[in-house]
């Protein structure tokens, strides 16, 4: 059984959907509660974590949240929610927001869940600072939160357990500097930060793109090798007619997640805005979610506008959910390395045409 989770309405509220076929066929989008006015009743929700034998949790956004910004729970497998949990400010009484699901941690044997790590940061303008903190009861209290002096400058971060047993953040990193005047936040990169004492200190972020992909979602295979999703809100050049261009691609890393093969990335779906002018960003793409399924394929779930039809006024309606099941590349590839030899910054590393 498969379940996603998505925002649906304006103001966006939280449904579920169900798979019984592992994605191939899915329900109608159910609302994860109803009010006693018969309608949905949880702001959109974000960062939906199984944590075994039919439980799970997810939290409803601080910014679109009905009431306080919440963890809630299952016990049913997602059938029912409830017995939600405020989530706590920082320690230090900061903000502490919540894109990416939290990293459940396993006992080896037992499979027993032994701690989740969460990640939240502060935002001012376009400046950025994460910390992370550990709750050792499931999500119901957690401990003192950890600035993370090394994740200064980046914001959504994506915790993972490497197979080698180091942890890895891989962080959206904020708007970069020499891109004065650009505060859209598609303007925003991805970069990776490694802690190789179970997350008490980290490596200095290590960029792999400068701007225009983030998003990200990490998938461990049975190799032990490391695949990453993510969207692509810049750096596609225009199509033929002068639109722009989004799409949604993969990495893989060899080595644990310290070098990631840029050269020979997969595009697992590109499409154009057919949009120009102040709203040309309405069709663009919007997270990613990859699971490795019983049978080694990835099922990649995002986020995608490319039906928009609205005015400039209007909601940035319809907002659509793609999925893509695939496979890895098995075959010999060449020994190209010019992409991941290009500066973080550079158009060699950032810009792609995705016919070529």
């Amino acid at each position: 059984r498969v379940l996603m989770l998505v925002g649906c309405d304006y103001p966006h509220r939280a449904f579920v959907l169900t798979s019984e076929d592992h994605g191939g066929t899915w329900t109608d989008p159910r609302p994860a509660r109803v009010g006693k006015d018969g309608k949905p009743s949880i702001g959109m929700g974000t960062a939906l974590a199984y944590l075994g034998k039919g439980k799970l949790m997810f939290y409803e956004s601080g910014g679109l949240a009905v009431g306080l910004p919440s963890r809630w729970f299952s016990s049913d497998y997602g059938m029912t929610w409830g017995n939600p949990v405020p989530i706590a400010v920082s320690s230090d009484k900061m903000a502490w927001h919540i894109w990416d699901p939290p990293l459940v941690e396993r006992h080896p044997k037992t499979g027993k869940v032994t701690r989740l790590a969460e990640t939240g940061y502060r935002q001012s303008g376009t400046s950025s600072s994460a910390s992370v903190r550990f709750s050792g009861d499931q999500g119901r209290t957690w401990k003192k939160s950890i600035q993370v002096p090394q994740w200064r400058g980046a914001n959504e971060v994506y915790l993972f357990r490497a197979g080698n047993g180091h942890l890895l953040a891989a962080c959206r990193t904020d708007v970069p500097r020499r891109l004065k005047g650009k505060t859209l936040d598609h303007y925003e990169g991805l970069g990776v930060s490694i802690s190789r004492d179970d997350g008490l200190t980290w490596s200095p972020v290590k960029k792999i793109y400068d701007y225009g992909r983030h998003h990200q979602s990490l998938v461990l295979m049975p190799n032990k090798d490391i695949v990453m999703t993510y969207v692509v809100r810049l750096g596609y050049v225009d199509d033929k007619d002068g639109f722009p261009q989004f799409g949604i691609e993969a990495v893989v890393s060899h080595d644990h997640g310290v070098n990631w093969d840029l050269d020979h990335r997969y595009l697992l779906h590109v499409w154009s805005g057919k949009r120009k002018g102040e709203t040309y960003w309405w069709p663009s793409s919007q997270s990613t979610s990859s699971t490795l399924m019983p049978d080694g394929s990835i099922l990649t779930a995002f986020g995608t506008g490319y039906r928009i039809q609205a005015g400039k006024d209007s909601p940035q309606a319809p907002r659509d959910v793609g999925l893509v099941k695939w496979r890895l590349n098995t075959k010999p590839v060449n020994s190209d390395r010019s992409v991941r030899d290009a500066s973080f910054d550079s158009d060699r590393r950032n810009v792609f045409d995705p016919k070529s």
